[in-house]
């Protein structure tokens, strides 16, 4: 079904959503036609924040808002649609667009298989009606489920599209890119020769992609390594976790700025308790660069300012392998809480592989190494 198709019989305009590979053409529908536009279009930090926002724009306007969200994000909507959305509360309509990653038979990443088990009976605990939509549904059916859907909403209801791998079209596929010249594998190449055999923890998406090859071609082990392949946004906290209960290890966090932002009030846990032994590398490219590129808010933020405030003791920005290897050092050194942005070009190797252990291999091989500290 052709994204624009489907956004024309739903007939809504204004639509807020955290970016998911499986709708990338409805996103770069949304992108080609609106850009980022406050009356039309806004990509949120996570999804609950989508869903109050959606809700801000139906207290105002009355009309229905959409968010679109990869399947994963259902925990971040559970609580906003069960207090704020529900007909037992405020009664605000809603329409979701889903992305089902980890649909049962159909092959996926391992953060994504119970997921995809539980997405559809998520929604009926949330009491969102949901309809699927693979590569044989026809524009007639779901125009159909949407006349439906047009009462529920009347009625102050939450309903919701799920759709499956490969079933949106898009004509004209969106190129993004920035002016940074650094490019992400270098940046955690030059990460990995300074931090030597201290413990990494590394966010989901290409970043852990990328770490788990580079310490194959240095014919490293992946003990050092904990690779957040889901939960996006809770790295720095998983680190910040490690390095209390391990005060004379040093340990580093290479995260990026679409995590960051999604759960920031991690940061100021972080400040609050210091500690010493931690080192913080945020990896900025102002893109959901995972997802399709997408921008995110991280271009215009000053995180720097941001982490200081939060009481990260030592604070830097870098934009060139000097500057990123002199901090990356001063760092090392110092032992003290330290926060290090590291502006990046978005891009990766078409090549990239995936790790070729398991979740469950990568986290017992981390513990042991972790009690050998």
């Amino acid at each position: 079904m052709n994204a624009e198709t489907l956004a024309k019989i739903i007939g809504a305009d204004f639509y807020t959503g955290v970016p998911d590979s499986q709708l990338k053409s409805l996103c770069d529908y949304l992108m080609a036609t609106y850009g980022i536009d406050p009356q039309h279009h806004i990509i949120a930090a996570n999804e609950g924040n989508c869903v109050a926002l959606a809700a801000g724009y139906h207290l105002a306007t009355g009309k229905t808002p959409v968010v679109y969200l990869q399947n994963s994000g259902e925990g971040n909507i559970i609580n906003p649609v069960a207090s704020l959305l529900n007909e037992k509360v405020y009664a605000i309509p809603m329409l979701f667009i889903i992305g089902w990653r980890g649909e049962p038979g159909v092959h996926d990443e391992p953060q994504h298989v119970y997921q995809g088990e539980v997405t559809l009976q998520l929604l009926r605990d949330m009491q969102i009606e949901a309809f699927v939509i693979g590569k044989d549904t026809s524009d007639a059916q779901v125009r159909d489920v949407m006349e439906r859907y047009r009462k529920l909403l009347a009625q102050g209801k939450n309903a919701a599209f799920v759709i499956r791998k490969g079933a949106l079209s898009f004509d004209s596929a969106v190129q993004y890119e920035n002016k940074n010249t650094m490019g992400r594998e270098e940046i955690i190449r030059h990460i990995t020769r300074v931090s030597g055999q201290d413990p990494i923890v590394s966010t989901t998406g290409k970043a852990s992609r990328e770490l788990f090859e580079i310490r194959a071609q240095n014919g490293q082990k992946h003990q050092y390594d904990f690779l957040t392949v889901g939960s996006m946004g809770h790295s720095s906290s998983i680190a910040l976790g490690v390095a209390l209960q391990k005060p004379d290890t040093r340990v580093w966090c290479i995260d990026g700025d679409g995590a960051v932002l999604m759960h920031m009030g991690a940061m100021a846990v972080i400040g609050a308790n210091a500690p010493r032994n931690l080192i913080h590398i945020v990896i900025n490219n102002g893109a959901h660069e995972t997802v399709g590129g997408m921008p995110t808010v991280a271009a215009s933020v000053d995180l720097v300012k941001i982490a200081a405030a939060c009481g990260y003791r030592h604070c830097v920005c870098v934009d060139s392998f000097d500057a990123l290897d002199q901090a990356l050092e001063q760092a090392k050194e110092r032992g003290q809480l330290s926060f290090i942005e590291v502006r990046s070009s978005i891009g990766a190797r078409a090549d990239l592989g995936r790790p070729t252990t398991s979740a469950r291999e990568n986290k017992q091989n981390f513990m042991n190494y972790l009690s050998q500290l």
